[in-house]
Parts: C-alpha cells; structure tokens; sequence
C-alpha cells in the first residue's frame, strides 16, 4: 500500500513538479496539495497522511508555525521542510517546531524519493549542505560556552527574541515598560558584540544561550 503524501508549496511549478514526481513512483500517492498552509492542521485531520512536504515561506503563516500547529494535532506524521533557506535559524526552528527532515529545493529532483522513503524508515533526512552545518553546531556546543556576562532578565528578554516576539510582547510579558526592554537588547547586542536582533538569536542559538 502507497504512503500518503500532502504537498504545502506556493510555488504553483514547483508545485505541480512536486505532484508529477510523486505520481510517477507507485510507492507514493498524493491525496492533497496547497498553496498554503492556513488551515494545515485542518488538512492533516481530515486526510490523515503519513508524510508532509512543507514549504516555509508560505503566504499568511510560515511553514514552521504550520508544523508547531501540526504538532498539536498529530504527532506521527512525518513532516520535511522544501525550503530555500540554508542558514541556521530556520534550520534549528524548523526541527525544534516538529519536523522530521529538512532539504534545499535545489537538491528535490535528486533526493526526493530517497527522502521521504528515509524519513518513513525512522531517519533525518536533510540536504549535505544543512547535516555539515548541524554537525558544526555540535562541535560549536562541545566547546566551553560562555554566557557573556548576561543577567537573568537580559537571558529572558534573549529568549523571547528568539520566539519572534516583539518589543511590546516582551514588554508585556515581563511586566516592563518598552523603554526598558529596549535597553535591556542594546546591553544583549554590547555583551554579545553583535549589531542586530538577527544576529544575537543566531548567535544565542548557535552557543545555546537560550
């Protein structure tokens, strides 16, 4: 019996590539495919697959959000991200969110069958490029961490800028005032000797900070 397989692309060539490959193999069959991913988990209840390939940059939510959301409903269906991006933040997302496999679309025609019969037999299966660079981050982990001198609220304050929240958000949650937050991130960017947001939560995730 063919596993099942949902397709979430907003790339509509892409997409339909994505369908013809399938269809061409009789190990797989294709039972849904969207443009977006809305109402993912939505989807996943009603056609119960065993695998999900999910774009991230979806329109209206990412496809990270859509895994986190899938998560909630169905922790066995195997989920790898079709993805352009390459860089560790959405690579380490996307595995905390709930997925199973990450693969740069560039690599899709060669790896896609291979892929999705990896991930059913129990594996990780990501592109050569994104298994380099987790295993960097292991040897990155193995050697002696620092906390630059970060105090409990400016690791709080790190974190929440890590989950994508906002000043106000952060302000909110830590029953603070903007202004403050805001000064508590330029002391986070001095410490870490960064410039940006981008860069401290790249930095943070990398050195596990957070």
């Amino acid at each position: 019996m063919p596993a099942t397989v949902i397709i979430f692309e907003d790339n509509d060539s892409l997409r339909e590539s994505l369908k013809t490959l399938i269809d061409l193999s009789d190990k797989f069959e294709l039972i849904g495919s969207f443009s977006h991913c809305r109402e993912a988990e939505d989807h996943i209840q009603a056609l119960q697959p065993d695998l999900v390939l999910m774009d991230i940059d979806l329109p209206q939510r990412t496809g990270i959000e859509a895994v986190r959301q899938i998560r909630k409903v169905n922790s066995k269906v195997q989920i790898i991200m079709l993805t352009i991006f390459d860089d560790n933040v959405h690579v380490l997302e996307a595995f905390k969110a709930g997925a199973n496999g990450y693969l740069l679309k560039k690599y899709i025609s060669d790896r896609l069958y291979s892929a999705l019969l990896e991930v059913l037999d129990g594996g990780a299966p990501m592109s050569p490029s994104i298994a380099r660079m987790i295993v960097g981050n292991i040897h990155a982990a193995e050697r002696k961490q620092q906390d630059y001198g970060l105090s409990p609220r400016e690791k709080d304050i790190l974190l929440s800028l890590s989950q994508g929240n906002s000043v106000k958000i952060i302000a909110d949650k830590l029953h603070i005032s903007p202004l403050t937050v805001g000064t508590h991130i330029r002391n986070i960017y001095e410490k870490l000797q960064v410039h940006s947001q981008t860069e401290a939560v790249v930095k943070a995730i990398n050195e596990r900070l957070v």
